[in-house]
């Protein structure tokens, strides 16, 4: 299985519609409001990692009122 976290920033007081959106994606496992440099953090769970870098270019940042993304991807190996 593939994990990948995804930080997400987005315009500001879109908060609350782009976690209900992120929701709605299949392989989003958590969505998450947090404080700091970023707005949301999104839990991304694949069986391969190509269907989750899919997910995440096609799905997540095409996302109306996503500014920017960081993109952390777990070693399936250290699980």
């Amino acid at each position: 299985m593939a994990t990948g976290y995804v930080l997400i920033n987005c315009d500001l007081g879109s908060e609350e519609s782009v976690i209900s959106e992120l929701k709605t994606i299949e392989e989003v496992t958590e969505v998450h409001g947090i404080f700091g440099a970023y707005d949301i953090l999104a839990k991304v769970e694949s069986k391969q990692v190509e269907m989750l870098r899919e997910t995440i270019t096609w799905k997540i940042r095409k996302i109306a009122k996503i500014r920017s993304t960081l993109t952390l991807m777990g070693i399936e190996e250290q699980q």
